[in-house]
């Protein structure tokens, strides 16, 4: 096996330059997913389930991208072809992704129409990603090995910071707000702007990298063909080469599963944690379903033979009571400013104008406008909710999901729930959860300043990566910044001003940088041969697993916490549960015992 040459800087910066682009995607991901999600109508104890699809689609991509780059080889290169693919199907998911509330679909098609494009959106990272990695074990030496992941750090963070402030900064120029269940134009044109960067830099990447053809890669790796009695390649057997894996992949990959399963937690719940303990975000009671003597039926919608009484969470209104007359009321007008509209209360910064049971709308002596016709009001007029028109012989129906096509009030359900007939002396009442106002300025602003904070992370990151480089130990290193990390997740829970969080990320700052450098260098020093791919791919997996379980669990996690002041879900807490499992992870390193290049990996 032939020495691979040094290589200049700047052409070690060009193998990882792409990763800029490609992280400014996940960095966007990572921080405003939550926040979309919730801005849609998202219970937070769900939150966790939605973050289950990125990890698996990595877990099933990232090996079947290392084995086929193995294999690889045409006119666009070997791993390259990979990266176009995935770049391009990440720029067009990443213009509809945040639109996913603002397509006229009710809040549970939205939030499955999201739910498909994080599908596919984190795929497309996955398989763009990977071949930054792969692109440094192919060409670079071991000498220079750490230093080709400390610039691939650098770019890695360099990107998450446009990615993170991105909101914000267009917040200076767009609205940071929008209608219940949209979300603001700062989020949609930060994601616009992530797909033209990465356009970029994988025009770049192609302009300036031109891989080894198949004989000089198998020079400088050590690799002898070794064709089967027929003929033909040995196909790569996934699980002998697991088999074979140098210790390292494995002691690592414990170490992996605490870190990940912690940066899984924050990427799910800081938004909320921020929102509520820092900002003090606006909570709001939204309604899950009906309970009729005592027995109790949670779904999306409730109809009263056709008419819609519940809607995703809200109360529909059948009219108003003007002077003690009721009256049907579609559109309610007070002095120029609309307080009903189709027949619901209208929202403004995620606040309803009224409430649907007996909020006063006009008081004696003003003018209203009901449906376009000007009605007098001597006394006071008030909401009517629909709800309180059901009476004995009425049937309810719930359904999961409700459509109105034509939009003239015919709904087509689906996943329905024949409640029993309503009977003269049956108990009615509503079931209610308390979640944060994401539609409200606060939860918004707290939203921006996630970002602000994961970019004072990233920038912490590239900082601590040059002192951790100098730590002659490295298991010392490692172990230190994990612990760093973890005391900055807990800190969060003693904090409630926005500006000392910067000190709390900072230090889960240090705990990500040794995330990003620690695994690879030193399991990339201990493989050689013609399975490099495979074996990055298949240790994606120590990064995709973790994440799959600690979503699985983080409903369950969540629910034994008290609820905090305003009656939300105390979200911080996951914050300190991060912290802890960064803690553990931290006792793990020193289980690791480094290797390098074995020769078991060369056939």
């Amino acid at each position: 096996m032939t020495d691979k040459p040094n290589l200049s800087f700047w052409k070690l910066w060009n193998l990882s330059f792409g990763f800029f682009g490609v992280q400014i995607a996940y960095a966007l991901q990572s921080s405003q997913v939550s926040r979309i999600f919730s801005t849609i109508g998202a219970d937070p104890h769900d939150l966790s389930y939605f973050w289950i699809l990125p990890p698996l689609m990595g877990l099933i991509v990232q090996p079947i991208v290392g084995s086929a780059s193995d294999r690889t080889w045409n006119r666009l290169g070997r791993r390259l072809p990979y990266l176009v693919i995935g770049a391009l199907v990440a720029i067009i998911v990443m213009c509809f992704l945040p639109n996913s509330g603002s397509l006229g679909l009710g809040v549970s098609q939205a939030i499955i129409f999201g739910l498909v494009m994080l599908m596919f959106l984190d795929t497309s990272i996955n398989m763009a990603m990977q071949p930054f990695k792969m692109l440094v074990g192919d060409f670079v030496n071991e000498k220079q090995k750490g230093l080709a992941y400390s610039i691939q750090s650098f770019l890695c963070n360099a990107g998450s910071v446009v990615g993170y402030i991105a909101p914000i900064v267009l917040a200076m120029f767009l609205s940071n707000t929008a209608p219940a269940g949209e979300v603001p134009a700062t989020v949609t044109w930060s994601f616009y702007l992530g797909a033209a960067i990465l356009l970029l830099c994988v025009i770049y990447t192609f302009a300036k990298v031109k891989e080894m053809p198949p004989h000089e890669y198998a020079v400088y790796h050590g690799i002898k063909e070794e064709p089967t009695s027929d003929g033909k390649k040995e196909k790569v057997n996934m699980i002998a080469l697991l088999v074979k894996a140098p210790k390292v992949f494995w002691t690592v990959g414990l170490v992996q599963f605490f870190c990940w399963a912690a940066f899984l937690y924050m990427w799910t719940y800081s938004t909320d944690a921020i929102a509520s303990h820092a900002f003090n975000a606006p909570s709001i009671e939204e309604v899950t379903g009906i309970t009729v003597n005592g027995k109790s039926y949670d779904d999306k919608y409730l109809f009263n033979g056709t008419t819609l009484l519940l809607a995703e969470g809200r109360q529909t209104l059948a009219g108003i009571k003007v002077d003690g007359e009721t009256m049907a009321a579609n559109t309610v007008v007070v002095d120029g400013d609309t307080i009903i509209s189709d027949g619901a209360p209208v929202y403004t910064n995620g606040v309803a104008k009224v409430s649907p049971d007996g909020s006063e709308v006009a008081k004696a002596g003003k003018s209203i406008m009901v449906d376009g016709r000007e009605v007098a009001v001597t006394e006071s007029a008030t909401t009517v909710s629909a709800l309180s028109q059901i009476k004995p012989g009425d049937q309810l129906i719930l359904a999961h999901i409700a459509k109105d096509p034509d939009g003239t009030g015919k709904y087509v359900l689906e996943q329905t729930t024949d409640l029993p007939v309503i009977g003269q002396n049956d108990e009615i009442s509503l079931n209610y959860k308390t979640v944060l106002n994401a539609a409200s300025k606060e939860y918004q602003d707290a939203g921006d300043w996630n970002g602000v904070l994961l970019a004072i992370q990233a920038i912490a990151a590239v900082i601590w990566a040059v002192v951790l480089s100098q730590f002659r130990r490295r298991k010392l290193g490692y172990s230190v910044s994990l612990l760093i990390g973890a005391l900055g997740f807990i800190s969060v829970y003693f904090i409630h001003n926005p500006n000392l969080l910067s000190v709390s990320y900072a230090l889960m700052g240090c705990a990500w940088a040794a995330i990003l450098a620690m695994p690879f260098t030193i399991l990339t020093n201990a493989l050689s041969g013609n399975h490099i791919g495979t074996y990055l791919g298949l240790f994606n997996c120590t990064i995709c697993i973790p994440q799959i379980i600690a979503a699985l669990c983080g409903g369950l996690i969540l629910s034994w916490f008290p609820v905090g002041a305003n009656g939300a879900p105390q979200t911080v807490m996951m914050l300190v549960v991060s912290g802890i499992l960064l803690a553990v992870g931290s006792l793990f390193v020193w289980n690791i015992r480094e290797t390098f290049g074995s020769a078991n990996n060369n056939k």
